[in-house]
């Protein structure tokens, strides 16, 4: 196989979630740019607006507003992309949530909320996607945005958020397994620090000032970073062009860390 080749994804029709900004935006503007078909969900209608307006490639873009919470939402949001585009090839579960409160002053309200968007959600949209995959019996892609802190936590307040993520690393493995005989590969990505319109804001429930959080964020990169930078979506979008493509068709259950060396420190 020619090395060029091996990571085309032209033609391939995905869903990414929480599309609209960050994490999300940056692999839907690579897979566009690579000639993939994409259905941009977010629960964010009017950011889905604009971001589907910046996107340019030979790839095809469309939007749907998802809650990846709501029951109702996961099939909604597969046959919208097939009815679009044909088919579903490849499923990008990025939609999460991370606000910050130590677990000693957890709402339980604010615990399953983490847990219905960054695995419940995760888990059943998978599931519609991989039932429809099989359908097509021509096997699948299955990307979930996990995390650094699914292996080891990186501040005090994010229990739920860490908990939620090290069961997205869990739930990949063990899907992984399930649906390695339909020729669907399902994989993680674990970011560290990515600077995303979020990530410049306080944390929700931080009740920290935007200079505060400026100041520790300054902190952080240069001590808990060893490439003294945060990252950019763009690192993110390539491993998932990575984990999309055929360069990648002996991978499933892995998680790729891209975190700037940050578990080193």
């Amino acid at each position: 196989m020619e090395t060029q080749n091996a990571f085309d994804i032209s033609g391939k029709a995905a869903i990414v979630t929480g599309a609209a900004l960050g994490i999300g935006f940056g692999i839907a503007k690579r897979f566009v740019e690579s000639g993939a078909d994409v259905l941009l969900a977010d629960v964010n209608e009017v950011a889905l607006k604009k971001a589907v307006g910046k996107l340019k490639g030979p790839g095809r873009a469309q939007t749907i507003v998802l809650d990846v919470a709501s029951d109702e939402g996961w099939e909604k949001a597969v046959q919208a992309c097939v009815e679009h585009f044909g088919k579903l090839d490849i499923l990008v579960n990025n939609a999460g949530i991370y606000p910050q409160t130590p677990m000693l002053k957890m709402d339980p309200a604010l615990f399953d909320r983490v847990y219905r968007i960054n695995l419940r959600g995760t888990a059943f949209l998978s599931k519609a996607a991989a039932l429809r995959m099989i359908q097509q019996g021509k096997g699948g892609r299955i990307i979930n945005i996990s995390s650094v802190d699914s292996v080891h936590p990186s501040m005090v307040g994010l229990a739920a958020y860490d908990a939620s993520k090290g069961g997205v690393l869990s739930f990949t493995k063990n899907f992984a397994l399930e649906m390695a005989p339909h020729g669907v590969l399902v994989n993680a990505i674990a970011p560290g620090g990515v600077a995303t319109e979020g990530a410049s804001r306080p944390l929700e429930g931080s009740g920290m000032t935007e200079a505060q959080m400026k100041a520790m964020m300054e902190g952080y990169i240069q001590n808990k970073i060893p490439l003294h930078r945060m990252g950019v979506p763009d690192d993110i979008a390539k491993a998932a062009v990575f984990l999309a493509s055929s360069a990648a068709d002996y991978m499933t259950g892995a998680t790729i860390v891209v975190d700037g060396g940050m578990l080193l420190a």
